[in-house]
């Protein structure tokens, strides 16, 4: 049966778990999953620009025993119709990863699908990303879902991906950020000392040079930091750039979680993957 991946208020607390589970068996290398994608054929939509996304999708289907077949995301954006690129696909491909701006383009896919479309990254939303970096909080605090998350940034597709992330597994998810640039239906504290006194996770996104000079005091420092609660890490999503969103003293400080905690996203995908084709079973 088909399941996609396009949002994560789309998935349950429960298919969270299968998930992670699958994750923890592949960490482990279960000989269960072993060449679990042998004959499959992963056909994928990516911009050359992309890195960590494309890079952990196509090793981790490689690992599995599977074939990808890569295509720009302009390939979607030709005189055909959706519903007829899609439709001769689904006689080849066993599921379709697509990173494109406009998630109307995945809904379409998916909405004559016989296969699995999976989100690599829309300009609403992220999930892949923001499921990563849950699995991997999970593995550094135990009592991860009740922590007070803290989302430093404009509203965009990181920010919108955390509050679907907090909306799908009950998290208390806040914003701190200029009058402006706040997302609907969650809770702006507009003073950034005051909101780093209550938070455990503190996210951050990059910033349009335009904007810039406007999160000028929005910048997270060390100091910053410093006025989070005990234990505090710092988990900014790539690429970040130091003297924008983050500073350099806190890039090298103890509250960067940095590029271990995203090593699971490797894991993840190939359990979104596993969970999405029923193959976890």
């Amino acid at each position: 049966m088909k399941h996609s991946f396009l949002r994560l208020t789309d998935y349950s607390k429960n298919e969270f778990k299968e998930i992670f589970q699958i994750a923890d068996e592949l960490k482990k290398q279960n000989h269960k999953y072993k060449n679990a994608l042998l004959g499959k054929t992963i056909v994928m939509f990516f911009p050359e620009s992309s890195i960590r996304t494309r890079i952990t999708f196509e090793k981790g289907i490689y690992l599995l025993g599977g074939q990808t077949i890569l295509f720009p995301p302009e390939t979607l954006r030709k005189k055909e119709d959706l519903k007829d690129v899609i439709g001769y696909l689904n006689n080849w491909a066993d599921a379709v990863i697509v990173r494109d701006k406009d998630i109307k383009v995945l809904e379409e896919l998916d909405a004559y699908a016989n296969i699995p479309i999976i989100n690599a990254m829309t300009n609403d939303n992220h999930p892949c990303e923001i499921l990563s970096d849950l699995y991997s909080l999970s593995k550094m605090r135990a009592n991860y879902q009740d922590d007070h998350f803290l989302f430093v940034g404009q509203k965009g597709n990181i920010g919108l991906a955390w509050k679907e992330g907090a909306d799908a597994m009950g998290l208390i998810l806040k914003q701190s950020c200029p009058k402006g640039y706040e997302i609907p239906g969650v809770e702006v504290i507009y003073d950034i000392k005051t909101a780093m006194k209550e938070s455990d996770i503190v996210c951050t996104d990059s910033l349009p040079n335009s904007n810039l000079s406007v999160f000028k005091e929005y910048q997270i420092t060390r100091t910053l930091m410093d006025h989070a609660m005990i234990g505090a890490v710092l988990n900014p999503c790539p690429p970040f750039y130091r003297g924008e969103e983050v500073s350099e003293d806190v890039i090298n400080s103890h509250y960067f979680v940095g590029y271990e905690f995203k090593k699971h996203l490797l894991e993840i995908q190939q359990a979104i993957i596993l969970h999405c084709l029923g193959l976890n079973q």
